[in-house]
């Protein structure tokens, strides 16, 4: 699939895989942030995306910046629909004490394109019965 991406600014980088069969293509810092500790800061990114109809873009933390910087995406999970036209800014939360800097060119999220379906959303009297019925958090385990 391709994935049409625009430059905004002469910083930044189209997003890239770490591997073959990454899921998620790191997206990368075009300016440095200073980010204190128990803050968040958008980090922009320099690009927008063209995403396929049916498709929308999943931002979700590095794992090693999560966990060696305490840097992750203070919504948790970034959505871009596909008929979004705008730059690609991710939202930094430092869950650490100390201050950290983000650099230029330095992976900050990874972007995982998917399908999606639109529902047509339809009020019920009733809903058709499972094993676990309505069963809240936790009702899957004893542990």
């Amino acid at each position: 699939m391709k994935v049409n991406v625009k430059k905004l600014n002469e910083n930044a980088k189209l997003p890239t895989y770490g591997s073959e069969f990454a899921a998620g293509a790191d997206l990368y810092a075009a300016e440095g942030v200073e980010i204190p500790a128990g803050e968040t800061r958008f980090v922009h990114t320099g690009i927008a995306v063209e995403l396929p109809a049916g498709t929308v873009g999943l931002i979700y933390a590095r794992s090693g910046l999560a966990s060696k910087q305490d840097l992750a995406p203070a919504n948790k999970v970034g959505v871009i629909d596909c008929d979004y036209r705008g730059e690609v800014i991710v939202s930094l939360h430092n869950h650490g004490r100390e201050p950290r800097t983000v650099s230029m060119g330095d992976r900050i999220a990874q972007l995982v394109v998917a399908p999606y379906y639109t529902c047509e959303f339809e009020e019920a009297a009733e809903l058709s019965s499972t094993v676990r019925g309505v069963g809240g958090f936790g009702s899957t385990g004893t542990k």
